[in-house]
């Protein structure tokens, strides 16, 4: 029904795509691919001075000036490195996998608006959009192509042949399957105001106002999703070091795992890139800065804006997992489950009938507004009260240690299992292990 909605109005703005000369869009395409792998390559050096600054220490400050050749010395070091193929994994899903996981992430980008649709190409006469190409249903094929760089994680951990490389490409297929869900439910209220599913109508639609502050529930369940989407701390589980040793790319090593990593932080590019595009104008001058600057919004000045904006969620990024410990595993996704998605749909709800009414002139959108909010507020002060109060009463404290012996861990309810052997403790007078049996009430 959306997409019925939505598509004839996108069609119309699409005439400025389509037209380039082959050598345009060469162009185009290799400064995408060069601008991802130095983005990568600065985040890289950014993060670590970053966390290093909150944790009090120096960072890397030794290659280059900054430090800033850091990340690259690190590329050249993971690419000497000894290429290991363990003898039990598949070895042609093995290789294959890296490569399916990190060509999405530089796909995605085709269809993200760098700027204006009509600027001069230096040194020639030639006018194309500051953008490589653009379809009715663009972000629906950001979704579907980022969907498609699960199978290389989950491939990852299959081929591998080891039980903890799989446990985290099984994590990794759950979590971001969920956290797409989400994501996708954020979206659609964009889809209503703007009209269209086109990235370049989108940003157009936000000339006077981002959608980030009209649609702000719909920007924090994306920007929470985001994080998931990308197994970023404190939602990163599929790697969990202290649980599953490296997570999906336990047995990689030498540029497999490089592309990995590669595909990791070009995806924290691409939901950045789309939560600029959707929800902060995109490539439009923040704070009205155009009403003061006519410039502003013309030529290649917006890819200043852009890009500053992009860098901006990626700080966020850094700043969370410098600041926040991993979440549980069960607690992650029933936080998906059962707080983001039932929020997402009852905003869904309250956007569609402002949408039809305020079209309709049938109730003043003020009076709407403010009863929505009402509502709103009403359901996330419900929504984030306490599950269980009793949890705290039914879990089972530790019993008290026996005198001299290793404190005995909590006994499931029931008590203990008829014919069970006698708990071991240690006993500190004599220095040997003795079993002593429960006393019979």
């Amino acid at each position: 029904m959306i997409s019925a909605l939505v598509l004839p109005l996108a069609t119309e703005g699409l005439s400025a795509f389509g037209h380039d000369p082959w050598w345009v869009v060469l162009i185009k395409t290799l400064l995408i691919f060069v601008v991802l792998v130095l983005l990568t390559l600065f985040n890289i050096w950014w993060e670590r001075r970053v966390v290093a600054r909150m944790q009090n220490r120096i960072g890397p400050n030794v290659h280059g000036p900054f430090g800033l050749l850091q990340s690259l010395a690190d590329g050249v070091k993971l690419a000497l490195k000894e290429d290991i193929i363990p003898k039990a994994a598949d070895k042609a899903v093995f290789l294959l996998a890296p490569v399916v996981a990190t060509v999405p992430a530089f796909v995605t980008f085709s269809v993200i608006p760098f700027g204006p649709t009509d600027v001069k190409v230096p040194f020639t006469d030639t006018h194309t959009a500051l953008q490589l190409t653009d379809m009715p249903v663009a972000v629906l094929f950001v979704m579907a192509i980022a969907s498609v760089g699960i199978y290389g994680i989950v491939l990852g951990g299959w081929s591998s042949g080891s039980t903890y490389s799989l446990l985290g490409g099984l994590r990794s297929s759950a979590q971001m399957i969920s956290y797409e869900v989400a994501m996708g439910l954020a979206l659609v209220a964009v889809f209503l105001y703007a009209g269209s599913m086109s990235t370049s109508e989108i940003v157009a639609a936000q000339d006077n106002l981002w959608f980030g502050l009209i649609l702000a529930p719909s920007f924090v369940i994306y920007v929470i999703s985001m994080i998931g989407e990308t197994n970023r701390a404190p939602f990163d589980l599929p790697e969990a070091e202290g649980e599953l040793v490296g997570g999906f790319h336990t047995e990689y090593s030498s540029l497999k795992f490089a592309l990995f990593f590669l595909a990791e932080y070009i995806n924290m590019a691409t939901v950045s890139a789309l939560a600029t595009t959707l929800f902060l104008g995109g490539w439009h001058a923040p704070f009205w800065i155009d009403q003061v600057w006519a410039g502003a919004n013309q030529g290649y000045v917006p890819l200043i804006w852009f890009f500053g904006k992009v860098l901006g969620f990626i700080f966020f990024f850094i700043w969370l997992r410098g600041s926040l410990p991993r979440l549980r595993y069960d607690q992650f996704m029933a936080f998906g489950w059962k707080r983001l998605i039932p929020v997402a749909l009852l905003w869904i709800v309250a956007v569609g009938t402002i949408r039809a009414i305020s079209l309709g002139n049938g109730i003043d959108r003020q009076n709407l507004l403010i009863g929505i909010g009402l509502l709103a507020a009403l359901f996330l002060a419900l929504f984030f009260v306490g599950e269980d109060r009793n949890a705290e009463e039914e879990t089972p404290q530790p019993q008290p240690s026996t005198p001299g012996g290793f404190p005995v861990p909590a006994m499931p309810a029931g008590g203990p299992v008829q014919g069970a052997a006698a708990p071991l403790t240690f006993d500190s007078s004599s220095s040997t292990v003795t079993a002593r049996a429960a006393e019979e009430n």
